[in-house]
């Protein structure tokens, strides 16, 4: 037990020895909390790391600085009890082992905020430092050994924590110990009994091995090696192996461990580095210096979300076409990019996948890389929550977390298809309104990354029936409305409908928020046709039931000739739905030139058109594709009107007008300039003022027309010249 302990202290000196510089300060940071009163072999904890540290100094070299730090020694249950004892010093042997002998152990185990004391104590933020935790037990005052640890190598110089775990068995226990020491670039070393610690010793203070390492440079990526003399750095740590040596190669013999070699080309004072790990085997470190490109660089997070868009400092040519781009490592392919015109930083989105990318500064031909940075994108997180079961068609709340990225949506999917049948936007809230599939079954609800639609989190629902009922009664007359009473879900959307028997569509039909019974108009076709239950999505049927359908007619009454122009009355027998009308218009035109609705009574006044011929009166059923049920033949006769005036009136005046003809509403006796078009005119006076009648006359001088005017359409039916003096 003892050897094992005296290895990791040993360990603190040997790269220091082989290198031939002074020892770095180091202190010893000893458990003294009350788990040591724990035995092995019959022997407790406490004596035997007294015993070891007592070894440990007499085989420490003169020239080490050591100090020693204990913990829970003092009072019980404070994670404040640590105390350096005796600080770094040459001649500290005599106080460290009276300090160790005399330590009664009682307290807590605070070895994170130890370690952080006894590196503060060494001044690890100016000069290299070596901390050695013995300690038996997990750490129980500082919730993450492992981010103190990073910290600590993040300010430190060149700071090492080796830790010795001393009889730990607690697996979260040595996952601390381990972190403590990785994150440092220290050893953890478990010591459990007498045979482990000998074999420990004896691996440690043997000679590393070493291996040739030959270094090389090329002229950008994939370009030729560099023939040039060129100037390499080699260092391990802090200490520097090669300084400035001049070659276009270099070689060197280097034990197992990590390296940072780094190349300068004189003759434009490019560089390049790169870090390696010897491990065992002789290997070729090829660096790649730049060619004679224009300078660029680009400078963004080390670390990302997968998806998000972060900020990326660049600086290069900025030519037209020149974009910041990520790309899978080695790849000559990008995932997102932003121009370089848009400015610097550019804003740039990361990949949906997390890995390990590098951002590149691309020129404008998509293939020389002018600058690279490394980063890792982590997975975003994200999750989502819902029922177990969900009826067909149902709007269900799906609670949800994520990264809620523009365009990121929540959907519901078949089971291993891939795309949606239903989705909506994370921007509006969680939890999402999530519309259920019309079709029953098992699905995936989705949180989907708009991006490449990356699904992030799911969660299987099934979808189950739901039932729907229609009672009518089982005939109707055409175009008629129906009562439909209805049972169901009544989403928004959903309808009751009429349709012929096999068509997918419908011929009418009523939203069921309007109510139950829906009123369904019926087809204005005589037959067999079928009433629906609708489910808006995908047109779902829920219910059916067939409607026979019955033929409608209708008859009119009405002259067979009359003055165009004139309004008549029409005597009609129909079924008088709500839109239905009569109608006037010429046989071969399928619309209308003038309509009166039947539900304003029987007679219909119906007016005519101004011009004479052969038209059609129609009864059209309306509720269903403007049926014509009847039709008759009118013929419309002409109409005629004269004006009598004087031929020359002075200009300003008002002129004397008798007229005769239809006087039909809207009829107007106008004054117009000779050949204006019909429809224009300088004054006008109404024929409801009667004959005769005054038209004010004009203040310009001219030949003039008076002119007999129709309301309806603008038609002249009688003209007369007049000369205004």
């Amino acid at each position: 037990m003892q050897a094992r302990l005296i290895c990791a202290a040993a360990l603190t000196a040997l790269p220091f020895a082989a290198s031939g510089q002074d020892y770095a300060n180091s202190i010893l940071v000893l458990d003294a909390s009350g788990s040591m009163w724990g035995q092995i072999d019959g022997v407790t904890k406490i004596e035997i790391a007294q015993g070891v540290v007592g070894d440990l100094l007499n085989t420490l070299p003169e020239t080490q600085r050591i100090g020693l730090t204990a913990y829970g020694h003092r009072t019980r249950g404070d994670c404040s009890d640590i105390e350096t004892l005796v600080q770094p010093g040459d001649s500290s042997r005599a106080q460290i082992a009276a300090a160790v002998n005399g330590l009664q152990p009682r307290g807590k185990t605070p070895m994170t905020d130890a370690v952080v004391q006894a590196a503060e104590a060494l001044k690890y933020t100016e000069e290299a430092a070596t901390v050695i935790l013995v300690s038996d037990g997990i750490e129980t005052c500082n919730p993450d050994p492992c981010a103190a640890a990073r910290a600590l190598e993040q300010a430190g110089i060149n700071l090492t924590v080796h830790v010795v775990g001393f009889d730990v068995t607690d697996p979260e226990a040595r996952r601390q110990m381990q972190c403590l020491a990785d994150e440092t670039g220290g050893q953890f070393l478990s010591a459990a009994n007498a045979s482990e610690l000998g074999s420990a010793l004896e691996e440690i203070t043997q000679a590393a091995p070493s291996y040739t390492v030959t270094f090389v440079a090329i002229e950008g990526e994939n370009g030729p090696q560099s023939t040039e003399t060129l100037m390499w750095d080699i260092q391990r740590g802090e200490e520097m192996l090669a300084e400035f040596e001049p070659g276009a190669t270099l070689t060197k013999a280097l034990t197992d461990g990590t390296y940072t070699v780094s190349v300068m080309r004189p003759l434009d004072e490019s560089t390049a580095e790169a870090t390696f790990d010897v491990t065992g085997a002789e290997q070729t470190v090829t660096l790649v210096l730049p060619s004679l490109l224009p300078d660029a660089s680009v400078s963004g997070a080390a670390e990302a979300v997968a998806g998000a868009t972060i900020p990326v400092d660049w600086t290069g040519p900025n030519a037209d076409g020149d974009y910041i781009d990520v790309s899978p490592l080695e790849e000559d392919r990008y995932i997102n990019y932003a121009y370089t015109r848009d400015g610097t930083p550019a804003q740039l989105v990361m990949p949906p996948e997390a890995g390990d990318y590098e951002i590149r500064y691309i020129m404008r031909d998509g293939r020389t890389v002018l600058a690279t940075q490394a980063v890792t994108v982590t997975p975003a997180p994200a999750s989502v929550e819902v029922a177990e079961t969900a009826p067909v068609g149902a709007t269900i709340p799906v609670t949800w977390e994520g990264p809620n990225y523009d365009g990121d949506y929540i959907s519901v999917a078949p089971l291993e298809e891939g795309g949606y049948i239903n989705y909506a936007y994370t921007r509006d809230g969680s939890p999402a309104q999530l519309v259920m599939p019309p079709t029953p079954g098992m699905y995936e609800v989705q949180y989907v990354m708009r991006q490449d639609r990356t699904v992030l989190a799911s969660r299987i629902v099934e979808v189950t029936e739901v039932a729907a009922t229609l009672d009518a009664a089982e005939t109707a007359a055409a175009g008629a409305a129906l009562p439909v009473t209805w049972d169901g879900p009544n989403y928004d959307g959903d309808y009751i409908s009429v349709a012929k028997p096999g068509d997918g569509g419908y011929e009418a039909y009523a939203y069921t928020r309007d109510g139950s019974p829906a009123s369904v108009t019926m087809p204005a076709a005589p037959g067999t046709y079928e009433l629906r239950y609708v489910m808006r999505q995908d047109r779902t049927v829920l219910a059916s039931r067939t409607v026979e359908v019955g033929a409608v007619s209708a008859a009119l009454d009405v002259a067979e000739t009359a003055r165009a122009g004139a309004p008549i009355l029409v005597g009609w027998e129909g079924p008088g739905y709500d839109p239905d009308y009569i109608s006037v218009s010429k046989a071969e035109n399928e619309g209308y030139d003038f309509y009166a609705y039947t539900r304003n009574g029987n007679p219909a006044l119906l007016q005519l058109p101004i011009e004479p011929g052969e038209y059609e009166i129609r009864y059209i059923a309306a509720s269903d594709g403007k049926v014509a049920l009847t039709r008759k033949t009118i013929t419309l006769t002409p109409i005629e009107a004269t004006i009598e005036a004087a031929e020359t009136a002075p200009r300003g005046g008002r002129l004397g007008v008798t007229w005769e003809g239809p006087d039909y509403k809207g009829d107007f006796i106008s004054i117009a300039v000779a050949g204006d078009p019909d429809n224009k005119y300088a004054a006008y006076t109404y024929t409801s003022e009667d004959s005769p009648l005054q038209v004010k006359l004009p203040d310009l001088p001219g030949n003039y027309e008076v002119r007999y005017v129709t309301g309806q359409d603008k038609k002249v039916l009688a003209r007369q010249a007049v000369t205004i003096e």
